[in-house]
């Protein structure tokens, strides 16, 4: 592609030499770069781009996009390639990898969710939805990335760089998708990393503290009005109005089209009449123009706002009640409140939760509606905040009936270390409990203990299928693990 069709849309450029090039592709690590690529300099919050100019120009770079203030003296060569000055090189990246791969999100319908909490459910249950429908749908989040029904690879982060998103946009496109529904970080929309993106929709979930680091958002407000920029983007939204911060945002965006769901406070879509069990959850709400009863396999009231989200999302395309409430009743989310079938028929739900606010959020929600005990299995993260470690500790020992406080990637760290951290914490309630390093021993002993009445949690772990110990990923899935424990105990009862 020319240089020049490149620079589409970006405004205020500075250039020396030649425009009228041809790039053969683009990239922004030098290790990529190949004979006539584009390279684009981004100052990390570890490694200046600006640095390795002079590589990616050794390794062929016809082009490179730097950042206002680069020193051109350091380059080599600088007589036989062009440079492009750029004010925000992040930005300059999501748009030229935008135009290079052909403006592919203008090519589907392109439905951003974004929120604290729910996204990842809600992208699901709406990639099951429009699929029923019979769309072609892709899905981009934190578990993975889905084509047409089909896993194409894990995630690494929420929401992919620019040029890795626009690569697999311009894939779908390829397989002929019609709709793509994507989880939109804070982090993506402060970085630029969905600028040069068409959003036909957006949905706002929730908002609660979270992400406020040197490295991510400074404060509360920076955080929210990072949401707010795909408001910015799209007219047409979707926006939870019993989340106080979502209430704001009809106010603030008085020209968009914005529809509303909630359970207690007045909104378009509204959820009644709930029942909550500890293994579904079904409640009315009016779809289309006649009152449904809905129901879904993933317990607890977050269900309902997720569900609700889905269902708004479903009117925009004409889905009908009937396939709307045959896959909520049938959607199931990798690691996110997920439910595992045994034969045993105890709850045994795998989470997610790997947080302080997210383990007490989930442990909350599953002592509202079980009618026995809430058996709460967790470990921390090694390598990773071990401040948090006592407060999760006293947060289990505070709401679960019991803990058993486990591993959970201990990276580099001893494990032993991390367990005697999380029980200073516990040590703080009255919270009965037990330590059992070993994980899978610890899930049984969980298991070993539950009853149809109780439930238990295995939190932190969620979609992940392994355990990182010293740089190793040992395979670790918790589906497979319960049923072999279940199935080993079933046999052991056999031969009394």
């Amino acid at each position: 592609m020319n240089l020049k069709n490149m620079l589409v849309g970006l405004e205020g450029l500075k250039v020396k030499g030649d425009l009228d090039v041809e790039i053969t592709g683009l990239d922004r690590n030098s290790k990529n770069i190949k004979e006539g690529y584009l390279f684009v300099a981004i100052k990390g919050f570890s490694v200046d781009g600006h640095k390795f100019i002079n590589d990616a120009i050794e390794n062929g770079a016809k082009a490179i996009l730097v950042e206002e203030g680069c020193d051109l003296k350091e380059i080599k060569n600088i007589d036989n390639i062009t440079i492009v000055m750029a004010k925000d090189t992040r930005e300059a990246l999501a748009i030229t990898s935008a135009n290079f791969y052909g403006n592919p999100s203008k090519k589907f319908k392109l439905i951003g969710v974004t929120g604290t909490k729910g996204k990842t459910t809600t992208t699901f249950m709406i990639k099951e939805i429009l699929e029923r429908a019979g769309k072609k749908v892709g899905l981009i989040g934190t578990i993975a990335i889905y084509i047409n029904g089909k896993k194409i690879q894990d995630s690494d982060r929420t929401t992919p760089e620019s040029i890795e998103l626009q690569q697999i946009f311009a894939k779908m496109v390829d397989e002929g998708v019609e709709v793509v529904v994507m989880e939109v970080s804070s982090q993506s929309l402060k970085l630029h990393r969905v600028t040069g993106c068409e959003f036909d929709y957006v949905v706002f979930t929730n908002f609660s503290e979270d992400h406020i680091s040197p490295n991510e958002h400074p404060d509360m407000k920076d955080y929210f009005e990072s949401k707010l920029k795909l408001f910015k983007m799209c007219k047409n939204g979707i926006v939870n109005t019993d989340d106080l911060h979502g209430a704001k945002i009809p106010g603030l965006f008085p020209d968009s089209n914005i529809v509303t769901y909630g359970i207690d406070n007045y909104a378009n879509v509204l959820a009644k009449d709930i029942t909550i069990t500890n293994s579904y959850v079904d409640f009315k709400v009016k779809i289309t123009d006649r009152n449904e009863r809905v129901k879904t396999g993933i317990p607890g009231r977050f269900s309902v706002y997720n569900s609700l989200a889905a269902i708004c999302v479903a009117q925009k395309f004409g889905v009908s009640p009937e396939v709307v409430k045959e896959a909520l009743a049938q959607v199931r989310v990798p690691g996110r409140s997920e439910l595992v079938d045994n034969k045993r028929e105890i709850p045994i739900m795998i989470d997610y939760a790997h947080s302080p606010e997210s383990l007490e959020n989930i442990l909350q929600a599953v002592k509202s509606y079980t009618r026995g005990k809430v058996i709460s299995v967790f470990g921390c993260g090694g390598d990773r905040d071990s401040g948090k470690r006592p407060i999760m500790g006293e947060i289990s020992g505070r709401i679960a009936d019991y803990t058993f406080i486990t591993s959970d990637n201990p990276r580099t760290e001893d494990p032993q270390k991390i367990v005697d951290q999380i029980e200073e914490g516990i040590k703080k309630t009255k919270g009965n409990y037990k330590v059992i390093v070993d994980r899978t021993e610890a899930i049984k002993e969980a298991i070993k203990m539950a009853t149809k009445r109780d439930i238990v949690v295995l939190a932190g772990k969620g979609h992940e299928p392994y355990q990182e110990i010293n740089g190793v990923k040992h395979p670790f899935d918790e589906r497979i693990i319960v049923r072999e424990i279940i199935d080993q105990l079933e046999d052991e009862k056999k031969k009394k």
